[in-house]
């Protein structure tokens, strides 16, 4: 069996920037431990696997529609070209404050039930020299929160927007409790991060970095209260054929 298998990078026009991730074109499903195994031997905190919806189809260039639907394991998810930039629709996800914390260089706590994020937020007198020199160490992380109720921490400090490109915020993800030590650029995070900015800032559209090794710029749009666009370029970096 041999399976089309492509190495793209989000959030990035840049090769070996943005967050790496696996795709492989299935004619059809395989048995749930290839899965596993494709994804090990990939060695990414991302492998997706396409599937048709109808055996007949065919994989092919040229789609007329202006979206795309794909029906993921967690919904639908929709897909349109902006320029040269991919956007994708998310649910907004409204983190709680959880603490505000005096004079330490942390301004405030936030938690988002539904998708177990703690967000921190340090104190605008920070700039992104302090986020990116942050080494926070795994082990105690994990030690510190053995609950369930947290699958990723995220550090953000607000942004320089007056300064080119115009950032209005930074962050980081940390995510040890998914067997990441840190996502390099995370779509789900900026879920929470665009309510929680959209909020402190006032704005409906945003520009933000994820300075993590990698980095990765994402444009944020929210659609009313309940949706926000997430936009983002992407490379293909490598293209080739898994023979299994």
């Amino acid at each position: 069996m041999e399976i089309p298998i492509y190495t793209v990078d989000a959030f990035t026009n840049l090769p070996f920037k943005g967050n790496p991730a696996a795709v492989c074109l299935l004619e059809n499903a395989l048995k749930e431990d290839l899965y596993q195994n494709i994804a090990a031997e990939m060695n990414l905190s991302e492998t997706a696997f396409i599937t048709k919806l109808q055996p007949n189809e065919d994989f092919t260039s040229g789609n007329t529609n202006s979206v795309l639907a794909f029906e993921t394991l967690s919904g639908e998810l929709l897909v349109r070209q902006r320029g040269e930039s991919l956007v994708m629709d998310f649910p907004l996800n409204k983190p709680e404050v959880q603490a505000a914390v005096g004079d330490l260089p942390i301004q405030e706590v936030c938690y988002c039930k539904t998708t177990k994020k703690l967000l921190v937020r340090l104190l605008d007198t920070c700039d992104r020299s302090v986020l990116t020199s942050l080494n926070p160490v795994t082990g105690a992380l994990l030690k510190s929160e053995d609950s369930g109720r947290i699958n990723s921490l995220i550090i953000t400090v607000k942004g320089a927007p007056t300064l080119s490109p115009g950032y209005d915020f930074y962050s980081r993800n940390f995510a040890p409790w998914l067997g990441v030590a840190e996502d390099p650029v995370t779509g789900s995070a900026h879920t929470v991060l665009a309510a929680y900015w959209s909020e402190k800032l006032g704005k409906k559209k945003m520009l933000a970095y994820q300075c993590s090794r990698r980095g990765g710029e994402l444009e944020l749009e929210l659609i009313g209260d309940k949706r926000v666009d997430i936009a983002g370029r992407a490379v293909v970096l490598l293209q080739g054929t898994l023979t299994l």
